[in-house]
């Protein structure tokens, strides 16, 4: 692979942009030292040069899902679970691709929609705190990377929930085998749950209220970080607690009354306590689902709404970069210096001042190779 030179380019380093210097690739990573002869050159023009953008929060099963998500700059994809389980496992390692980790399957509760409607195998039920461990060894044998549970509200129609000490039974097993876990939550009290259970994030966010003084309390004491999907739980209060019948049956159970600014107030709630806020797209086009955010592209709008939210653009870029990197284990990306994987996304403008400025890309580098436009 021959190297490259991008030369005359502002690098983000966390908090704001530094330069302009000249960023080496050689061999995939960012290498340290002057370009070798011979290096291919790009003009960076001022420019801002970003780590490859992280989206924390998708569902994908097909080639032109990464393709669209390397066009928006998005080099490291999170499956949070995947229906269709062969053909998004065989999308991982694809040269010039987007990095695909994935959950594989989610925890969910006997009888839950997950396995009724959403066609995930019986198997994937589990039936009580004895029954974690054969639920990991399942995910463990399938190659997922991170244990995703389903964190559903027992006060809503249908709702098969886990309990609580299943739900922490899971979360043991899983960091017992070495594999973090990711909670699917769908109000406060879903959130406050999977919080004491020990999860290592949650995702999704409150629709129906706040987070109450005994949650926020909590949040102080555990570290746990949110990928709060604002665009979803915007689509969500939309489509289906703006639904007439909806708001007709929230009038009897409060539980079911959906306002976006709860999830606003969420995001502002592990702000205040410390905890990382990652960027998240919940990226489907599954017709099933209440919504369906566009593969890459929706990850920009996901950073307007997260400075819209309360952060600031550099906090949301690091949402987006090293934040969701460390949480999730990948050492070698989420920062610019030499070592690192070269995941780069070459921008017009300053988007540590104007978060806007993540979308107009000029260039795009996933392991070193350019991507085509």
């Amino acid at each position: 692979m021959a190297a490259t030179a991008i030369t005359g380019v502002r690098v983000f380093d966390g908090a704001g942009l530094r330069g302009p210097e000249t960023v080496v690739i050689r061999d995939g990573l960012i290498a340290a030292g002057p370009a070798p002869d011979g290096a291919e050159v790009v003009d960076g023009a001022g420019g801002a040069l970003l780590p490859g953008l992280i989206d924390t929060h998708v569902h994908v099963s097909s080639e032109e899902h990464l393709r669209a998500c390397a066009a928006a700059g998005v080099s490291t994809v999170l499956d949070m679970a995947a229906p269709h389980f062969e053909a998004t496992m065989a999308l991982k390692g694809r040269p010039g691709l987007p990095s695909l980790l994935s959950a594989g399957r989610p925890a969910s509760g006997p009888g839950s929609m997950f396995v009724t409607t959403m066609g995930f195998p019986a198997s994937t039920a589990v039936t009580g705190p004895g029954d974690a461990e054969r639920f990991v060894a399942d995910r463990v044998a399938d190659g997922s990377d991170y244990v995703k549970i389903i964190v559903e509200d027992p006060r809503i129609p249908k709702a098969r929930p886990l309990a609580a000490d299943t739900v922490a039974a899971v979360v043991a097993a899983a960091h017992a085998a070495g594999l973090r876990t990711v909670a699917h939550v769908v109000s406060a009290g879903t959130l406050h749950l999977a919080v004491a259970a020990g999860v290592d994030v949650v995702t999704h966010t409150a629709l129906t209220s706040g987070l109450d003084a005994q949650t926020q309390r909590l949040l102080a004491d555990r570290p746990v970080a949110i990928i709060p999907t604002l665009a979803m739980m915007d689509g969500v209060a939309r489509n289906i607690g703006g639904k007439p019948a909806m708001r007709a049956l929230s009038l009897v159970l409060p539980a079911l009354r959906m306002r976006y600014r709860h999830a606003e107030a969420t995001v502002a709630s592990f702000r205040a306590a410390g905890r990382a806020v990652l960027a998240g797209t919940d990226a489907n086009d599954d017709p099933r689902t209440p919504f369906q955010p566009r593969h890459g592209e929706a990850l920009h709008d996901e950073l307007r709404r997260l400075v819209r939210a309360g952060l600031t653009p550099a906090e949301a870029l690091r949402g987006a970069t090293s934040l969701a990197a460390a949480t999730f284990g990948l050492a070698d990306r989420g920062v610019i210096e030499p070592g690192r994987r070269a995941d780069l996304v070459l921008v017009a403008g300053d988007p540590t001042r104007d978060i806007a400025a993540t979308r107009a890309i000029r260039g795009v580098w996933i392991g070193g190779l350019r991507c085509s436009s």
